[in-house]
């Protein structure tokens, strides 16, 4: 098994889908969190200028759908064949579009244009991406395959960002989704990760 250094801010956001998966696969992993100056000295180093950055014995990968990838992979949650891979690529890109979406909330300074953003989110793009979201999840709560995929693990990292945000009920109604996110936390490493991780604001 390679050694694995996975360098990040001091919170939750792009860097927990693969803290997530090393949960789940049980992979012993370096867990560095930077800010401020440390991070400043960091990025000239880093491939990209960004964050998070995922060292594979020294070797140094960014973009954390990359590495989320990369990982499931590694722990045999990638999905079983190539047809199923790209299943939960599909979902996975799909997931980041809706994110994108999500962006006003860091970008946008006018506070009454925020809400107004965030109303609309909630309102409108939020009810028919799940919609289309639980036609794609089994009954039994995988979007791929008949078990835990990173698909799964990234739909349930990315909802943990949006309850962040907006506090509420958000999947009120959506058997399949439901069923994806207990079977997420009900993964005994992830459970245990996430009883004891730390506290952050995002």
């Amino acid at each position: 098994m390679p050694t694995y250094k996975l360098t990040y801010f001091k919170g939750r956001g792009r860097g927990e889908i693969a803290r997530l998966l090393f949960a789940a696969g049980g992979v012993k992993y370096e867990d560095v969190r930077v800010e401020g100056e440390e991070w400043q000295q960091l990025k000239p180093k880093t491939p990209m200028g960004q964050l998070p950055v995922l060292e594979v014995d020294g070797v140094m990968i960014c973009q954390s759908k990359a590495i989320a990838r990369l990982i499931a992979k590694d722990i045999g949650m990638a999905g079983k064949t190539p047809v199923e891979q790209a299943r939960a690529d599909m979902i996975c890109d799909s997931v980041e579009d809706l994110g994108n979406k999500l962006m006003f909330m860091f970008t946008e300074k006018d506070e009454n244009k925020k809400e107004e953003k965030k109303k609309e989110f909630l309102e409108k793009t939020l009810p028919p991406t799940l919609d289309l979201f639980e036609k794609l999840a089994s009954a039994e709560g995988y979007f791929v395959g008949n078990s835990l995929t990173w698909a799964d693990v990234n739909f349930f990292a990315f909802f943990g960002f949006v309850n962040g945000f907006f506090p509420g009920d958000h999947l009120k109604g959506y058997v399949n989704l439901n069923k994806v996110m207990g079977n997420v936390s009900s993964n005994p490493g992830i459970e245990k990760w996430l009883k004891e991780r730390p506290e952050s604001t995002f």
